[in-house]
């Protein structure tokens, strides 16, 4: 995987930033259905790691954003949030609490001080456990956000697989919309690419109509060939995006990390036509590392990658951060945490 240069123009913010979870630059194009395994592809895939860590190191020194185009794009990373809570303390009044921030996630005040009270903002999607996906579903009805689970034995994967697929099943049943799955890591660590595939295939028909994300663990993988290896197989088998990470590994989601799967993604939209999304989640808590995201999906995969359709991020504690940078656009000073509060 040869390092290459992107150019672009001056970055410039988003024509318009909407509150639909799902915005379309152009009509929803079609699910990716996957194809059958191609091992001789998975098997031949290299990555030059030197020069994916030169890219990843440089980009963020490269591609800087300011004043009110920073604005733009800030206002956009809310847009691509999946509002998330995953925590063994979960309780229902703690989701109706973040459900109500997807609603209004930033704060009236502030939007009209920006220009922007008549254009409500709203995140991408709330993402729980199955636990609350019904808490979840009526929280958020009438407002078009849909609720992702988490599932099949997350964060793990280590469950049987028959109740994994009930799992997602009874997700599904209740209301959620998208489903976040764990692949058996031993299947990539193992080289066991044809047990990852039937595992996603399986995953992606239990799931239906919901839209399957699936989580790798990349900090668990071991290598950025086999990151790379593992993303090409769950999206042969249907993913409709492949996700960095749970969150609860040491190592979460990473810039080199990402620019692997989004080469693997670029490439399989070059041989198929087909375009899958990505979603890096865990560990990116603060609105310049967001911004770097961003910058990343523009260069390699394009503006139609910085839509909520095609990239999100998994957020518990970064729309916080970016709540203040808006704050700091309007009076010139940074705020408190308490002041932005998720719910």
């Amino acid at each position: 995987m040869a390092e290459t240069r992107s150019a672009i123009g001056r970055y410039r913010p988003p024509q318009a930033v909407t509150a639909a979870p799902r915005q379309a630059a152009e009509a929803d194009p079609p699910r990716n259905p996957g194809m059958p395994l191609e091992l001789d592809w998975v098997r031949e895939a290299r990555v030059n790691r030197s020069a994916v860590e030169r890219r990843a190191e440089t980009l963020p020194k490269r591609r800087t954003v300011k004043k009110e185009w920073q604005l733009g794009w800030l206002l956009r990373a809310i847009t691509l949030m999946d509002l998330t809570t995953l925590q063994g303390d979960d309780t229902d009044d703690r989701v109706r609490r973040l459900c109500a921030k997807a609603r209004a996630p930033v704060r009236d005040d502030l939007l009209e001080a920006l220009g922007f009270g008549d254009r409500p903002i709203r995140v991408a999607a709330v993402c729980v456990y199955h636990r609350f996906v019904a808490t979840a579903v009526r929280a958020l009805e009438g407002s078009g956000i849909p609720v992702a689970a988490v599932s099949t034995g997350f964060p793990a994967g280590l469950t049987p697989m028959a109740q994994k697929l009930a799992e997602i099943e009874a997700s599904v049943a209740a209301g959620a919309k998208e489903i976040d799955i764990v692949i058996t890591r031993a299947h990539v660590l193992g080289g066991d690419w044809q047990g990852l595939y039937h595992e996603v295939r399986a995953f992606r028909e239990a799931s239906g109509p919901a839209h399957v994300k699936t989580i790798l663990a990349t900090g668990e993988l071991g290598t950025l060939r086999d990151v790379y290896r593992a993303s090409l197989v769950c999206i042969m088998a249907g993913a409709d995006f492949i996700k960095t990470s749970t969150g609860k590994e040491t190592v979460n989601a990473t810039l080199p990390v990402g620019l692997v799967m989004a080469r693997a993604i670029r490439a399989y939209r070059e041989r198929t036509g087909f375009a899958v999304g990505l979603k890096p989640a865990g560990g990116i808590r603060k609105a310049k590392e967001a911004l770097d995201w961003l910058a990343l999906m523009k260069e390699e995969l394009g503006d139609r990658y910085l839509l909520a359709d095609r990239f999100r991020f998994g957020a518990s504690t970064l729309l916080a951060d970016v709540e203040r940078q808006l704050e700091f656009h309007v009076t010139g000073r940074y705020s408190a945490g308490h002041r932005h509060p998720l719910g």
